[in-house]
């Protein structure tokens, strides 16, 4: 497994396993049978109500903590932020059944996110959040989170898949320190992603899958990726992406797939804005 060194020194693997839209009932198998598969990083969220899961599969593995990467993340909190982040970190770790996270990010860029970071800050300090960052955080969002707070975020999770490349984006995170990570990496099979003639034509030149061909594009951009699956031969299959490279006009052909825009949705649309930004975990 390749890793990326994030900007306070910890090594996080480069490729992950993530649990976003897995029922609770079935998150603890699958969860299992990545870990069985070779996957060390795994990435879930309060929201995504398959905490409890993450954390039954985790400690049946029997694979040593320090070896494991777990990634969760702090949903939207309402003034006094510090107080309700601290409450909603100390649940997410109960949940978990651990003493720290290896990453905790701000789910959302929406809600009071100042205070969120002033607490999240405070958990980096105590040692039990080992890295801190945000997820879906637009450029200008996050260039104003890192010059009026004394901890950058070292990890930016959004949405980037060969339609959505983020290109520009990616070059100013790296230029501030943070690490870019994909989510829907797949577009979720959007836009006929998995029947795309010139995905499918690069993988029958290497004997490989769409999905590996993308995998393996985000890699080669420096770009952390956590598929999601529930079958363990896919869990496998897009683990297997470490014995082949994409060449130069590969890469080159793929990037003009990128149509600039989400194929979701708009993080700075006033309709999700108020959509997400006004919805709250029941806990």
């Amino acid at each position: 497994m390749d890793h990326v060194t994030l900007a306070n020194g910890i090594r996080m693997p480069i490729l992950g396993f993530g649990v976003y839209q897995i029922p609770p009932e079935q998150t603890e198998r699958a969860v299992t049978e990545a870990l069985a598969a070779g996957y060390r990083l795994l990435d879930t969220a309060a929201a995504y109500g398959n905490e409890e899961a993450v954390g039954r599969a985790v400690k049946s593995s029997g694979i040593p903590r320090e070896e494991l990467f777990v990634t969760t993340k702090l949903w939207v909190q309402d003034a006094p932020a510090e107080a309700n982040s601290r409450r909603a970190f100390e649940t997410s770790l109960g949940r978990l059944g651990l003493d720290h996270v290896d990453l905790y990010l701000v789910h959302q860029p929406f809600g009071d996110v100042y205070g969120q970071w002033r607490a999240m800050e405070e958990f980096h300090r105590e040692g039990r959040a080992k890295a801190i960052g945000v997820a879906n955080f637009h450029p200008d969002r996050l260039v104003d989170l890192i010059l009026h707070n004394e901890t950058a975020p070292a990890v930016n999770q959004i949405e980037t898949h060969p339609f959505f490349q983020r290109t520009a984006d990616q070059e100013l995170m790296r230029a501030r320190g943070v690490q870019i990570q994909s989510w829907g990496g797949f577009a979720e099979g959007r836009r006929n992603l998995f029947d795309d003639p010139l995905l499918s034509a690069i993988g029958a030149e290497h004997g490989k899958s769409v999905a590996q061909v993308v995998l393996r594009w985000l890699i080669q951009r420096g770009v952390v990726a956590i598929p999601k699956s529930v079958r363990p031969e896919r869990m496998a299959q897009n683990i297997d992406v470490f014995d082949f490279e994409l060449t130069e006009d590969q890469m080159a052909a793929i990037a003009t797939l990128d149509t600039g825009g989400s194929v979701f949705f708009d993080h700075r649309d006033p309709v999700m804005v108020e959509r997400l930004g006004t919805h709250r975990l029941d806990s």
